[in-house]
Order: structure tokens, then sequence, then C-alpha cells
């Protein structure tokens, strides 16, 4: 079996062409980002839409996202949910919180999301203080430094059922160095070994091949 780039790229736009048809806001958005020098890491469309459709599938009417960059994922997130949905997205920098407000509007999507800026850590401890309903579903995609400690928090801001995706957490392969003194894969292996140990986690993670490289992401379920 192939395990070229070239070939996981063209299965990626196959896949793409195929089941995510153009789209004028996504594509816009990503563009948009480009312009204002964001970096291009935002998910490839057929991951956004396995967002999608996990947050159909889990009935989402709560969404929390960690790191907004320009807004490409939080449009896929926020198109899955019904009219009285809401969904918090969380981002550091102000000028990326700056375009990705404009995408979510220019996608008619600004009633029912809200962007808040400053440090993730801060602004999920000011959210935990303001007493919100249970989030369904968190999409953690911010440092990944931090990525066990945003984990904690989002235990703290679901209930029982709710969905909790983690992405890029293969780190090219990277993930299985134990003596790794890289904080994002320090970050990524402690949040894997909290979803292993945690009683209240239930989880597994995926390896992913694609025009975004050798990557994946891990999926945990709250427990009662």
């Amino acid at each position: 079996m192939s395990t070229e780039p070239t070939l996981w790229n063209t299965v990626d736009h196959y896949f793409t062409d195929l089941l995510t048809p153009a789209d004028a806001a996504l594509t816009t958005a990503l563009q948009d980002s480009e312009a204002a020098g964001l970096p291009a890491i935002a998910v490839a469309p057929n991951q956004g839409k396995l967002l999608h459709l996990l947050a159909q599938l889990q009935g989402a009417h709560r969404i929390l996202e960690i790191g907004t960059l320009g807004g490409y994922s939080t449009i896929w997130l926020a198109r899955a949910l019904p009219t009285d949905g809401h969904l918090i997205t969380l981002e550091y920098k102000p000028e990326h919180a700056e375009v990705a407000r404009a995408n979510l509007a220019r996608a008619g999507l600004d009633k029912i999301t809200e962007v808040r800026t400053g440090p993730a850590l801060t602004s999920l401890a000011a959210l935990h203080d303001e007493n919100p309903a249970p989030f369904d579903l968190v999409f953690i995609d911010a440092d990944k430094a931090n990525n066990a400690n945003y984990l904690e928090w989002s235990l703290r801001l679901t209930r029982p059922g709710s969905l909790i995706i983690i992405d890029n957490v293969v780190r090219g392969g990277a993930v299985t160095d134990a003596t790794s003194d890289d904080p994002s894969v320090r970050g990524t292996r402690a949040a894997l070994d909290l979803i292993a140990t945690h009683p209240k986690l239930d989880g597994t993670a995926v390896q992913t091949v694609g025009t975004k490289g050798y990557d994946g992401f891990a999926l945990a379920r709250v427990l009662d």
C-alpha cells in the first residue's frame, strides 16, 4: 500500500470534491484568513464536515470551541446547531477574532455564535463562573501544551453524554516519544493519559493522513 503524501492529497481532494461541494462562505473564510496573514492551519474541508456530522449526531444545542483562528471550523460546527442553539468559541489573538467574527457574520451565523478573546484558560475560568448550561460538544484545537488543562475545564463545562474532540494529537508520530521535551507533544500525551485514566471519560484516538499531513484526533465521551 502506498504511503506517498501525493496520494494522500489526491484522495483528500477526491473526497472533498465529492462529499463537501464548494461553499462560498467557507471558501471566503479561508481566503480572508489568508489575506489577514493567519496561519494556514484550519481543518481540511472533509475534517470540517466530520465535525459538522458529529455535532448533528450528538444532537448538540450548545457547542464550545477552544481555538477559533479565522472561524472556518466554527462555521462547520455552528451550521449543525438548531435555530435556538449557541456556540461559544475562544480565541487568544484579537486580530484573529476580528477575522472570525466577519466570517461568521457573512455565513449568517453571528446570532448564534460568540467569539471571546484572551488566553483560553482565563476565558474558561470566566465562563465557568457564569454557571452556563452544559455544553453538548467541545472541540479543542488551540495551543497543544495546554491540551490536558483544556480537557479538565471541558469536564467542568459538560454533562454525561457530552462529546469532546481534541485535534492534532499525532504530531507527525512524535506523540509516541515519552522523552520528548516538545511542549505540544507533552501536552497532548497528558491529555491522552487523562482520557485513559479519568473515571468520567471514555475515548479513543485515530490517525489520519491527507492534505494536512500525518496527524489525527481524539474523541472522548463524558460518563456519569
